[in-house]
């Protein structure tokens, strides 16, 4: 091959790799409608989570504390039942206290996850909230409820003063009532 033809192909050889930067720009650009999909989810997520925690997650360690603990501790018989729910409520409540905590900060990089902006979510330490939850959760349920039934179902005003107090908790107050 002479120089000349060389010469001649190699503007042709320059728009075509262009036309591959283009194209890789564009199937980018293709993209962008799925991106923007999940750019939604992560907004609704975050804000939902955002709503949820505050309202009812805090709220709900609060019952536990203010109503369900107090209340399986002291229908509990003296002795080794009363130090094993003693014992459960006391690790129930530090781990809420951790969970909040953890959750305390993780808030500001939501709320701007939710906002649509920039953030530093700490997503490592996101991840240990959703697994340190779902263990407490799993605690909960496996070994503090069954011996809260166990204990209030035997007195049948334990368990009625349980479900009166939390139903009027969530009961909207009677304005003008007395």
């Amino acid at each position: 091959m002479n120089s000349s033809a060389t010469t001649t192909a190699q503007p042709l050889h320059d728009f075509s790799q262009c036309h591959v930067g283009i194209l890789n720009r564009l199937d980018q650009l293709g993209a962008l409608p799925g991106m923007l999909v999940a750019a939604a989810q992560a907004r609704k997520t975050a804000q939902d989570a955002l709503s949820f925690f505050r309202v009812a997650v805090f709220e709900h360690h609060s019952e536990e504390e203010r109503e369900l603990f107090p209340a399986v501790l002291g229908s509990a018989t003296q002795g080794e039942e009363s130090d094993r729910v003693k014992a459960l409520s006391d690790r129930l409540t530090r781990e809420h206290r951790d969970l909040e905590s953890r959750w305390k900060k993780l808030e500001p990089g939501l709320k701007r996850v939710a906002k649509g902006q920039d953030t530093d979510l700490d997503t490592t330490a996101l991840a240990e909230l959703v697994a340190l939850y779902t263990a407490h959760a799993r605690f909960e349920e496996a070994e503090y409820l069954p011996l809260a039934h166990t204990i209030l179902s035997r007195g049948r005003h334990s368990m009625e003063a349980l479900a009166l107090a939390l139903h009027l908790r969530h009961s909207p107050a009677v304005v003008g009532y007395i």
